[in-house]
């Protein structure tokens, strides 16, 4: 079974911005999100072509199709619960009382 793997690597954690810089520092977890999107992107994107493919009888064969639209609808279910995940978590902590 094939997995959906992400073509960048594990980003390094940015260091803390020096006192008086207007820099921020980008969270490693919001790279990996942007990264993940864009993979996901990607596929989506790939699974187009392939169908376009197969419809226009440019070698394209029915099982390859069938393949990259079901990764791509994998990595859309993937994104769709890690949003969910986060807005859960977003929830929770608003209801917390301090």
């Amino acid at each position: 079974m094939d997995a959906i793997q992400l073509t960048g690597s594990i980003p390094q954690i940015a260091s803390t911005p020096a006192v008086g810089r207007t820099e921020q520092a980008v969270s490693p977890f919001a790279n990996v999100l942007a990264s993940a999107m864009q993979d996901a992107t990607a596929l989506e994107k790939q699974a187009q072509m392939t169908v376009k493919g197969l419809m226009d009888g440019s070698g394209v064969e029915v099982h390859q199709a069938m393949i990259a639209t079901q990764k791509a609808d994998m990595a859309f279910e993937l994104a769709l619960q890690v949003r969910n995940k986060a807005v859960a978590a977003y929830q929770q902590m608003m209801q917390m009382q301090f």
